[in-house]
C-alpha cells in the first residue's frame, strides 16, 4: 500500500493544514463556513459546494432542477439525493420532471 505525500499548506486566513491531494480547500475554513441549519447543513462539504457553485442556496432554487441535472454536478452523489428529496418534501416541494 502506497501512501501519498502530504504537504503542509497555509490558507489565506493563516490556517496551516496538510493535504495529499491538489484540493485547495482548507479544512478549518470549510468547517467554519458550514451552515448550522437548513438543508445545506445536512450535506457533505463537496455536495454543499457543488450546489453553492451553481447558486443553489434555497429549496425553492433547488426545486427548479431535475434529479438528473443535480446528479450531474461534480460533488453530488447518490447519497445526497435522499437528503435533498426529504428536504424538498418537508417544504412541500419536489424536483422538476
Amino acid at each position: 500500500m502506497t501512501t501519498s505525500k502530504r504537504s503542509l499548506r497555509t490558507c489565506s486566513n493563516g490556517h496551516e493544514y496538510y493535504k495529499s491531494s491538489e484540493c485547495p480547500v482548507c479544512p478549518t475554513c470549510e468547517q467554519e463556513r458550514k451552515p448550522i441549519d437548513g438543508f445545506l447543513a445536512k450535506l457533505s462539504a463537496p455536495a454543499r459546494r457543488a450546489l453553492e457553485h451553481h447558486d443553489i442556496t434555497t429549496l425553492q432554487q433547488l426545486a427548479t432542477f431535475s434529479e438528473k441535472e443535480i446528479l450531474q454536478f461534480h460533488g453530488i452523489g447518490p447519497a445526497s439525493m435522499p437528503i435533498l428529496r426529504a428536504s424538498l418534501e418537508e417544504s412541500g416541494l419536489s424536483f422538476t420532471q
